[in-house]
């Protein structure tokens, strides 16, 4: 199975119905999926708001939450991600939060998957042919081979 790195923009939609969830979950089932340990913090981030708008009530985001933390995907540190991160961040002048995704998937040589379309959009402005290559839009993740 071809590995992935993904975002808290995905991983949320696996417990969150919203756009992009079935694509989410397509993911989640047919790839392994990797992500720096940042995902938890922004995850929960997300789901806060979420409560704070009104879209989610306290009970149903704690659950969201613990489905989350039980999701088949391997977290890793982020702490050797730094260097690359910010090196990234000054190169695109993008935050260095979102390019610790992008460093994981540079340094392990996988593809990045993300439903942030100003990030992808970004990249695609980006004079950095080889960053844009390796992220795929939600949308098109589908199109991915990911046999054994």
């Amino acid at each position: 199975m071809s590995r992935v790195v993904i975002d808290a923009s995905v991983a949320v939609k696996w417990v969150v119905e919203e756009s992009g969830t079935a694509e989410a979950l397509y993911l989640l089932e047919h790839a392994a999926l990797s992500a720096p340990d940042l995902l938890m913090a922004e995850c929960a981030n997300i789901l806060w708001k979420k409560v704070k708008r009104g879209e989610l009530t306290e009970e149903e985001a704690g659950l969201a939450a613990q489905l989350l933390q039980r999701a088949d995907l391997d977290i890793l540190p982020t702490r050797p991600l730094m260097s690359r991160a910010l090196d990234l961040a000054i190169a695109l002048d993008h935050a260095a939060y979102d390019c610790l995704y992008l460093a994981l998937a540079v340094e392990s040589d996988w593809r990045f998957v993300t439903a942030d379309e100003r990030f992808v959009r970004k990249l695609s402005l980006s004079p950095h042919n080889a960053l844009a290559t390796r992220v795929v839009p939600l949308g098109e993740a589908q199109q991915l081979d990911f046999a054994p």
